[in-house]
């Protein structure tokens, strides 16, 4: 049986290029996105090139507890259970200082970003459980691993689902289901758009110039961070869970050569300490 596979947020960007990788390798996916046009177009171009897989589509908010419950008894029903869910849909969330941001539009980005995390893979985990391994992709950024002045609810909400997910590997560990974070590096999508639009007065001179200059560069190319979450479902990468992994950086493709040595604390969040600076104080 080909694998089952979940992508949220995947009508376009890293989401809709995570979906395609997967068809590629033969796997039935299905995929949701807010937007129902752009869901349509999407899971159409899905089914015209991988015509031998199943592809199903299904607009949700992942926000919502009860768009999060329907899809998900959709898919299991539609494909017959779930073996691998990529948490990819996210926002941006409002750009500007925490006191000048609308409330609103902050709340409603934890929500999405953090909370739509937890709901879709809560959700889930009954068909997980079931599926012969199952796995858990959670597609991180760069608010998760240091401060994004100005962009406070994005950065906030990644920090949450990375540890999150660390912890949900924990609990998952005795039932043999992986649970990953994926930082797909510097990606040219709508979120970069939004960073320029806003302008250096919103989000920051510094923050605005990397985005120029990412755009200039083309940024990581979007099959990198697609493959590395193929990759993460696969058998090849069974037993390794609970880690945060650079998809243009880190030297994921011969992880599965290196299992042992991925124990214990490397590819995870922590504080650092006078120690790690060889300070004696």
């Amino acid at each position: 049986m080909s694998q089952r596979v979940l992508v949220t947020g995947a009508s376009q960007g890293i989401g809709l290029a995570i979906a395609d990788a997967f068809a590629a390798a033969g796997a039935d996916v299905a995929v949701c996105a807010r937007s129902q046009d752009a869901l349509q177009s999407a899971a159409a171009g899905l089914r015209e090139r991988y015509p031998a897989v199943r592809v199903h589509a299904q607009v949700a908010d992942v926000g919502s507890e009860r768009d999060v419950e329907a899809l998900l008894d959709d898919v299991v029903a539609t494909f017959g259970g779930l073996d691998v869910l990529v948490a990819n849909a996210g926002v941006y969330g409002p750009k500007g200082a925490i006191e000048d941001v609308d409330w609103q539009s902050w709340v409603d980005a934890i929500r999405i970003n953090l909370l739509g995390v937890v709901y879709t893979t809560r959700r889930a985990l009954p068909a997980l459980r079931a599926s012969e391994r199952g796995k858990i992709v959670i597609l991180s950024g760069g608010g998760a691993t240091k401060p994004l002045p100005f962009i406070s609810a994005y950065a906030t909400s990644k920090a949450g689902v990375v540890r999150f997910g660390e912890t949900l590997a924990e609990e998952l560990h005795d039932v043999g289901i992986d649970v990953n974070m994926v930082a797909p590096g510097a990606l040219n999508t709508r979120l970069l758009g939004e960073v320029l639009d806003a302008g250096p007065g919103v989000v920051g001179a510094e923050f605005y110039r990397a985005a120029l200059k990412q755009r200039e560069s083309g940024g990581t190319p979007l099959a990198i961070g697609a493959e590395l979450c193929v990759f993460l479902a696969s058998r090849a990468a069974d037993g390794i869970t609970g880690k945060l992994i650079s998809a243009p950086w880190d030297p994921w493709r011969r992880f599965s050569e290196e299992k042992e040595r991925l124990d214990g604390d490397v590819y995870t969040l922590r504080r650092i300490v006078p120690e790690d600076r060889g300070w004696s104080w």
